[in-house]
């Protein structure tokens, strides 16, 4: 494991106002996370795990305090500066799946590339890469309509590693999936961070947690607990490109 960080949040804090009440969802919050980590964010409702997904993704900017993603000081930029390191740095994979429903499993995984720049061309064959490597090269020209909840959440799989994120940020990944599909998601999600990718995910359920190989515990705005998951023994992903052909997840 490359034991630079890819994350580096100082002293965060993040305020809201209701009204005339201000709500400190976050306070003071501190965590570095090295490339290569498998760290899953647990919390219960109000915990500010919400809060500080939003932040690790770019979907939210801190009230007090500083992020640094991979090198680059985003606590401060615009809602455009945001958006493309969004689309650059971070793949997401959401409980909704939030695919669009009239487009094809290729058009929707193909979508970020879109933002990024590539030709049809490319985009095509770069996206058909990406569902056979989650295992739905069969399923291309399918609808979400059409496809289970499983193979749903398979393409919106594929549509985050589609860009060579940074990070796979999962949100409640298995939250719509039945049991034995949430055992296969994550699975693939196991499959994906061996390969060399971040993950940080995002859950309520203890038993989906354990996936993880470091556990990280919110309560009332602040990390409570932080520590590498016992059940796991350590293992370094190997850092072969995403985009290399052989791959099978």
């Amino acid at each position: 494991m490359d034991n630079s960080f890819l994350i580096e949040i100082e002293d965060i804090g993040r305020e809201y106002i209701i009204g005339s009440e201000k709500i400190h969802a976050l306070k003071s919050v501190s965590l570095q996370i090295k490339k290569g980590e498998f760290v899953a964010l647990m919390g219960p409702s109000g915990s500010g795990k919400s809060t500080l997904m939003n932040l690790l993704g770019c979907l939210d900017t801190p009230t007090s305090g500083s992020y640094t993603l991979n090198g680059i000081n985003v606590s401060e930029m615009t809602e455009d500066e945001l958006a493309e390191v969004r689309n650059k740095e971070i793949g997401f994979v959401f409980q909704t799946f939030n695919l669009l429903p009239k487009s094809t499993a290729l058009e929707n995984v193909a979508l970020p590339l879109i933002y990024a720049g590539f030709n049809k061309a490319t985009r095509g064959k770069r996206a058909m890469i990406a569902l056979e490597n989650v295992g739905l090269g069969n399923r291309v020209d399918h609808r979400p309509n059409e496809l289970s909840g499983g193979q749903r959440q398979r393409v919106a799989v594929a549509r985050a590693l589609i860009n060579d994120p940074s990070i796979i940020l999962a949100d409640e990944p298995t939250g719509n999936l039945d049991t034995k599909t949430s055992i296969e998601i994550m699975g693939l999600l196991e499959d994906i961070h061996t390969k060399g990718n971040t993950i940080i995910l995002v859950t309520h359920e203890e038993d989906i947690a354990q996936h993880a190989h470091r556990i990280v515990r919110m309560r009332d705005g602040l990390i409570e607990d932080d520590y590498p998951n016992p059940s796991i023994k350590s293992i370094v992903p190997r850092l072969d490109p995403l985009k290399e052909k052989g791959s099978d997840f």
